[in-house]
């Protein structure tokens, strides 16, 4: 088996089924482009139909293959700037060392993060650790895959107080068409997805969630049909009546649009439905 995924990415292209090629309620312009010299620029503007308040980043990344080294910069319309810088397969095979940092110039805020990660056949693991001196959180996670089985465990400790602030568990099975997941948060939040690649052009996904002590459990199912290289639709729908719709056709090399709405099927005549609008431009 190749090497596992890591936690975070379990349940991934399920739920790449339920998310990509929407932008509910919003109005969204993305530009890539890269320099001569090999950096690389991606540059986002949204605006909120709902509220009109616009949002905008800008991110440069710069590599250096011969030493695995990776420059990352961001800012943000929040006036935040970040800053990361991450060394690969230098200091050992499937070894990733990474410092993140975040500094917000009107408060005066900083903060700071050590991430590593280690990967090979078989195992997945990752541990970050928050630079604070009142007590830093320590994050770990891994996974195990053996034969299309994974199995994956998450944790936070939180040095301050001694004691565990994120507990969870996930086993799922990965095949090459198909794929299950499932997991348990903290003991009380239980969820599950299904996902099948029915064919070169469809795909489906399905995903269970619920809380211990409620009776309040969430479903939905989502497909995607590619209609051919340059045209897809997606739609969803869940347990609450809300239906999803998106439309993404590339208009020419480099330029895609992206048409989505939300229909209220509850309350269809009351309004209150979303439209979202999207521009991915690469250069």
């Amino acid at each position: 088996m190749a090497v596992p995924p890591s936690y975070s990415d379990l349940g991934k292209s399920a739920r790449d089924v339920f998310n990509k090629g929407y932008g509910f309620g919003m109005v969204k312009l993305e530009l890539k482009t890269k320099s001569s010299s090999g950096v690389e620029f991606t540059a986002t503007g949204s605006s909120n139909t709902d509220t009109g308040k616009a949002a905008g980043s800008l991110e440069t990344k710069y590599k250096v293959k011969d030493y695995g080294l990776t420059f990352t910069q961001k800012w943000n319309t929040d006036n935040t700037l970040g800053t990361e810088v991450s060394v690969e397969d230098q200091l050992a095979e499937g070894l990733k060392v990474a410092l993140d940092s975040t500094f917000v110039p009107n408060t005066g805020k900083k903060s700071g993060k050590l991430k590593t990660s280690y990967k090979r056949e078989y195992v997945h693991l990752g541990c970050n650790i928050d630079i604070d001196l009142s007590g830093p959180t320590i994050y770990g996670w891994a996974v195990l895959g053996y034969e299309g089985w994974l199995a994956g465990y998450q944790m936070a400790f939180d040095t301050a107080k001694s004691k565990l602030s994120q507990n969870n568990f996930a086993l799922g099975y990965k095949a090459g068409d198909f794929q299950l997941h499932t997991n348990v948060n903290d003991g009380t939040e239980f969820g599950g997805s299904i996902y099948q690649k029915v064919n070169n052009k469809v795909e489906t996904s399905v995903n269970l969630a619920w809380t211990a002590g409620s009776n309040n459990t969430r479903f939905g199912i989502a497909g995607k049909y590619q209609l051919d290289e340059k045209t897809s639709i997606v739609a969803k729908v869940n347990n609450a009546s809300l239906i999803g719709i998106g439309y993404t056709h590339a208009l020419r090399p480099g330029v895609k649009l992206t048409l989505s709405g939300l229909i209220d099927g509850k309350n269809f005549s009351a309004g209150g439905h979303k439209i979202g609008l999207g521009f991915e431009l690469e250069a």
